[in-house]
């Protein structure tokens, strides 16, 4: 079910996700060859905990790191290890707080010094990709504007949107419904309604080429990578549906 937010959940929604778009800021801060993802754990973890919150990802579904960092073909959920970033990487650092029983969930990918226009070209595609289906949120649309709009504009760029994962609603529950894809067509799929908080969060692929799943020992959750090499990119923003129209709550 979609339930509407209330004025106090909404207060308290824009305030977990102003601190998840600090959280992610800071994070990002550190990103430069050398750094490892799990020092950027480290600092995710302990900076959330320092504003009175809580890193989401740890131990969800037993997922076993405070953040998730996917880096170059990582479609994403990569969990940090200790192998040092490289100059010319890219990578996604994907925050999730809660605070006083909301959720705040955004990502967006950094570039590790100097890289190749390959690397620039589809990192800036993703995040245009994503304010392309945020400028399709408004209380009349459907999860189908949303996707149509981002995946004509990928498909534009010269690249492909990843069509088994996507957004989703989101508030006092991590994952809530709607699935909001990253495909779609125009007026098809779930109506979106005044007050709802989603997700719209595109994973875009140099080439079709099918994504592959891996296991995470000790959880349910799943990591993905692409099948042939080819480079990923992803943004998310949390974004409220308001009753004219959008609001971003985890602007960066």
């Amino acid at each position: 079910m979609m339930t509407p937010k209330m004025a106090d959940q909404i207060r308290h929604m824009e305030k977990v996700g102003k601190l998840a778009a600090e959280v992610l800021v800071e994070a990002g801060k550190l990103v430069r060859p050398g750094i490892t993802p799990n020092e950027i754990n480290q600092f995710v973890h302990e900076f959330t905990l320092s504003r009175s919150a809580r890193p989401a990802p740890l131990n969800y579904h037993g997922f076993p790191k405070s953040v998730c960092t996917s880096i170059n073909t990582v479609v994403c959920h990569g969990v940090p290890d200790d192998r040092p970033l490289k100059e010319g990487d890219i990578i996604n650092i994907d925050v999730t707080c809660e605070k006083s029983g909301y959720y705040g969930d955004t990502s967006r990918t950094f570039y590790v010094g100097k890289v190749s226009e390959r690397a620039k070209n589809i990192t800036e595609a993703a995040e245009e990709a994503m304010f392309k289906g945020i400028e399709q949120v408004n209380p009349n649309a459907t999860v189908g504007d949303i996707g149509f709009a981002i995946e004509k504009f990928t498909t534009r760029k010269g690249f492909h949107v990843v069509r088994e994962l996507g957004g989703h609603g989101i508030g006092k529950n991590f994952h809530e419904e709607p699935f909001v894809p990253s495909f779609g067509k125009k007026g098809r799929g779930d109506k979106l309604r005044p007050w709802i908080a989603i997700t719209v969060e595109p994973m875009i692929n140099e080439t079709a080429a099918p994504i592959r799943e891996f296991d995470i020992p000790g959880s349910t959750i799943k990591w993905y990578d692409t099948s042939d090499g080819s480079l990923s990119a992803q943004f998310e923003h949390t974004v409220l549906v308001t009753d004219a129209g959008h609001q971003i709550l985890t602007r960066f």
